[in-house]
């Protein structure tokens, strides 16, 4: 089994101290970025009432709020790699603040398009990934633990929005509940500021020694300016990952699973009313999920930090894809409210764990220097599985009038998910230790040709100074001397 992937980091993290702090930072901005576009849905029926919009018009607000917060992740990426997690997180929170406050004044559905999907959507984007890169920095060895606790922000936050924007909305209305909702956002920036630099960036000296490095090679390499552009562009966001083989399996695997992973949340509570379940029973599902959700991030983060499960993280995350997807699969067995009480305990601890490891896995396959440009590459393409699943679900509701289709669409392409990855993670490990392999043997096939070659050298050398040096002159016997006339007597005959 190959070890986790090398950090190649100047610097040892310090697995705790300030690291807690920054865990508690991610807690709430990771807890935004992800509940917050779920939250918001409770004030789009007196918006679609108010703006005179159809549903799938008001729908667009989160589609666009997601698509924006998962497609800036390359912008988010390349921002963190060059000025930092905390600036980023900071300017994010503004932007989400910033956006939420102008929305309270819209007049039109296309100015809440913007004000809310496009701007506090990208302000979500620069929380979430600086957030998940900054835990990388500051934990090595209980890493796991400390994503398991950040991620635990988003059933956390989803259990607290829900009621809170219900009360909101209750003695301030939308607009009111906006205004409110926007200056609450501005605590991101209040995380962001706990996100203290670490490494390189925090040593003053050794940041100007890398400057000067760079300017200087900047300066030997102007004559090349028609490719400085993509080798520039490359430095903050690293192509060279599609080249990757566990990355690359990472990426195909996960775009599979995001076909099926957020509709069953999406099309829970209207299947428990299609079932004539009333409606604050079926919104306590969600309660339920997000509890269960809640307990299940951390204790996975502390499951995968275990010594028996840390070597074989990959495997454990394609157990927990595989495990989310035969929940759906059974859900068309619940007929009735306490069988979807059982599949919504099921569902949010699979939900649960594939969340805490989601971000483990592909730091553990990357390491942490390429880990910011992997982030950025696998959202953005991410984002497309992401907006396509819920409609995909909804077509197949449509189509044939029942809910079960969709979950059992849900639960095929999660096991086939899971499935995919554990057979190519047990093939790349295989490949990892034959390349391992081969790399000792030739070491070691260089180091024995080093030390015969050096033999080699010092008797030629030896040699060499034995001819130039010439035999030793030693005096002649009585016996010797009349051997060498009797030769020249007879040379001479």
């Amino acid at each position: 089994m190959s070890p986790p992937a090398n950090t190649h980091l100047a610097y040892t993290p310090p697995d705790g101290g300030w690291g807690w702090a920054v865990v508690f930072g991610a807690f709430i901005s990771i807890g935004f970025s992800y509940a917050f576009p779920k939250a918001i849905a409770i004030f789009f029926k007196e918006i679609q009432d108010v703006f005179g919009t159809s549903y799938s018009e008001i729908a667009w607000v989160s589609s666009i709020m997601l698509a924006t917060t998962y497609g800036g992740g390359p912008i988010s990426s390349i921002l963190v790699n060059r000025f930092g997690s905390r600036p980023v997180v900071i300017f994010g929170g503004l932007l989400c603040g910033i956006g939420m406050i102008s929305a309270a004044f819209c007049t039109s559905i296309l100015q809440l398009y913007i004000c809310v999907g496009v701007i506090s959507g990208f302000g979500l984007a620069l929380n979430l990934q600086p957030s998940v890169i900054i835990i990388g920095k500051y934990f090595l060895k209980r890493r796991p633990i400390a994503n398991g606790l950040a991620m635990a922000g988003s059933p956390v936050m989803l259990f607290t929005l829900a009621p809170l924007n219900q009360f909101l909305f209750d003695n301030f209305g939308w607009r009111g509940s906006f205004f409110i909702l926007g200056a609450i956002l501005l605590n991101c920036c209040v995380a962001g500021a706990l996100f203290r630099p670490i490494g390189m960036a925090a040593d003053p000296v050794r940041k100007q020694t890398v400057k000067q490095a760079e300017k200087t090679v900047k300066d030997g390499t102007e004559d090349k300016e028609d490719k400085d552009c993509c080798e520039k562009f490359n430095k903050y966001l690293d192509f060279s990952l599609f080249k990757h083989r566990g990355f690359l399996i990472y990426l195909i695997g996960n775009v599979l699973m995001f076909l099926g992973f957020f509709a069953p949340i999406v099309f829970l509570a209207p299947y428990a009313k299609h079932l004539g379940i009333d409606e604050y029973s079926a919104a306590f599902l969600l309660s339920i999920l997000a509890i269960v959700d809640m307990i299940a991030r951390p204790t996975t983060g502390i499951i995968a930090n275990s010594k028996w499960v840390r070597p074989k993280i990959q495997y454990f995350f394609s157990f927990s894809i595989a495990f989310n997807g035969a929940c759906h699969l059974l859900c068309p067995l619940a007929t009735g409210y306490t069988g979807l009480v059982v599949y919504s305990v099921f569902f949010g601890l699979g939900f649960g764990m594939v969340c805490a490891m989601l971000f483990e896995t592909l730091m553990d396959l990357v390491g942490a220097v390429r880990f910011t440009s992997a982030v950025g590459l696998v959202t953005i393409v991410e984002c497309c599985t992401i907006l396509l699943g819920p409609p995909i679900g909804g077509t197949l509701i449509d189509t044939f009038g029942d809910y079960k289709y969709m979950f059992i669409k849900c639960g095929a392409v999660m096991v086939l998910a899971g499935a995919f990855l554990f057979i190519m993670n047990y093939y790349n490990y295989r490949m990892l230790a034959k390349e391992e392999r081969e790399r000792i043997a030739t070491e070691e096939t260089m180091k024995d040709n080093k030390h015969i070659r050096t033999e080699t050298e010092d008797g030629n050398i030896w040699a060499k100074e034995k001819m130039q040096d010439g035999p030793e002159v030693e005096p002649l016997t009585d016996e010797k001397e009349g051997l060498k006339k009797e030769v020249n007597g007879k040379s001479e005959v």
